[in-house]
Parts: C-alpha cells; sequence; structure tokens
C-alpha cells in the first residue's frame, strides 16, 4: 500500500538547481512503487468555502511565479488529468460534509508540478490536484485529508506540497543574492524539532494545535498555508499513522524542506 507523503517544494528554482532536497525528490520517485494516479493538495491552490478538485484531461502548468530565470518559465509538466478519479474525489468529499467541486480550466500550479518534475519527469502518471482553504485550520486540513484514506489503497498516491517553513522574507534575503546554503536561524531548528518529534510520536493533539503551542510558529508561518498540506497528508496516512521522515535539509537558511511518509500503522 501506498504512503501520503507531505514535501516541502521550497523555491520554484529547484526545478533547475542540484541542492540535497533536489536530489532527494529525484530519487523518490524510484523508491515508490508505481502508482495509478496521483493527488497533490498544493498550498498554491487556494480556495475558501469549498474544495475544489481539477478535473481536466490535460491540465496546463502554471507559472505562477516571477522573478527567475526564463528557463524556468519554459518547462511544462504535460502529465494528464483523470476526469473519472476527479469525480469520485468529490463524490468522496462531499460524503464526507465538504462542499466539493469540479474545477476545469485549472492547470497545476508550482506546488504540484515542480516536485512532480522531478519525482516523477517522464509526466506519464495522471494528476489531480486539490485545493487547501486558507481561511481554515490544521483540524479542517486533517479531516480533509481523513476524507481521502481509501485513495492510497487504491494505488493512487496523496501528496501534500507546502514548506515545512516559510517565512519568505528572512529567505529572501539569502535568494536575492544566490545564497542557498545560508546560516539557518535558530528559530527555524527549534520550530522543526518540535513539528518533527511531534509527529514521530503520533502527538495529534499538539499538532492539531501547533499554532498555539509550537515554538516560533508565527515566525516560521506568518501565514499557514504551505503548513496545511502536511495536514492533509497526514490524515490520509492513516488513524493510527506511522511516520517516516525521509528528508531535511535548507534552502535558503529559512526555508526547511522536510519530507515525511505516512502510514497505516500494522
Amino acid at each position: 500500500m501506498l504512503p501520503a507523503l507531505f514535501v516541502s517544494h521550497g523555491s520554484p528554482d529547484i526545478a533547475l538547481s542540484q541542492t540535497p532536497a533536489t536530489d532527494f525528490l529525484r530519487q523518490l520517485g524510484q523508491d515508490l512503487p508505481r502508482p495509478r494516479a496521483i493527488v497533490v493538495a498544493s498550498a498554491h491552490f487556494e480556495a475558501q468555502g469549498r474544495v475544489f478538485v481539477t478535473s481536466d484531461q490535460w491540465p496546463e502548468t502554471i507559472h505562477d511565479f516571477g522573478g527567475f530565470s526564463r528557463e524556468l518559465y519554459e518547462m511544462r509538466y504535460p502529465a494528464p488529468g483523470d476526469p473519472a478519479l476527479a469525480a469520485e474525489i468529490v463524490a468522496m468529499l462531499k460524503t464526507a460534509g465538504f462542499a466539493a467541486a469540479p474545477a476545469a480550466a485549472r492547470g497545476l500550479d508550482h506546488g504540484a508540478w515542480v516536485p512532480l518534475s522531478l519525482i516523477y519527469p517522464q509526466a506519464d502518471i495522471p494528476v489531480v490536484a486539490i485545493s487547501v482553504d486558507p481561511s481554515r485550520d490544521a483540524a479542517y486540513h486533517y479531516s480533509l485529508g481523513e476524507a481521502l484514506r481509501e485513495l492510497p489503497g487504491q494505488d493512487v498516491l496523496v501528496i501534500g506540497s507546502g514548506s515545512f517553513t516559510h517565512n519568505l522574507r528572512e529567505a529572501f534575503q539569502h535568494l536575492r543574492i544566490g545564497n542557498r546554503t545560508a546560516k539557518t536561524p535558530v528559530w527555524v531548528e527549534d520550530f522543526v524539532t518540535w513539528m518533527s518529534d511531534k509527529l514521530a510520536a503520533g502527538d495529534l493533539p499538539a499538532l492539531l494545535d501547533y499554532r498555539a503551542r509550537a515554538p516560533y510558529a508565527r515566525e516560521n508561518h506568518p501565514t499557514d498555508e504551505h503548513l496545511m498540506p502536511l495536514y492533509v497528508a497526514l490524515g490520509a496516512g492513516g488513524g493510527e499513522v506511522r511516520t517516516e521522515k525521509l528528508h531535511e535539509s535548507r534552502d535558503y537558511g529559512a526555508l526547511a524542506m522536510e519530507a515525511f511518509a505516512f502510514r497505516q500503522a500494522a
């Protein structure tokens, strides 16, 4: 049975760069069983009040960023969609009480296609994207993942794509000068350690209340949409979940590039 995954997609330029995180993502697709389809909850696919599910047969590649090299804007990720799976997911979400609807003409943003271009560069596995709600909390997104728990058993890979830490003001001062190996602030490491420990311990009450309990939560996530995909993946992984940290590294000092696998405990 496939795990559910959380990956940190970091800066869009990881699609072209050579970093520890890109090396990890390139290897990840070789280490996993091949799924029949992929469902991605991306921090950059936002909708308030309902959940949208991409339903196009051929989703476009969205370049929703600025200030990078021309080569990045010329990249395409031509993976097919899966309208039948999208309809199934909409039905699953409605059964679970979510206001869900298909989204036509809404392609794959960089939170989806950038990591997938490294994990599955052949772009030959159907991809469906689902939205996160920036107005809702971790418990909501965990419940969203719970509604998707049947998918890993159907050979569908559920991925939450966000960022384990996401203070762009701190990261951008290093990105502007290309300093990917800047020193990581203590407040980043303290938050990463707390979150990693709670995930390893399966302490769901603490994780759902991370905003109040985790050290430096607001410094690492001034807004928390980039952490919400983690909760979607955690919920999709199962009730008694076993967490495996797959990767840890830093980019531009403040961006923690952690990745996790969540599996139903035996």
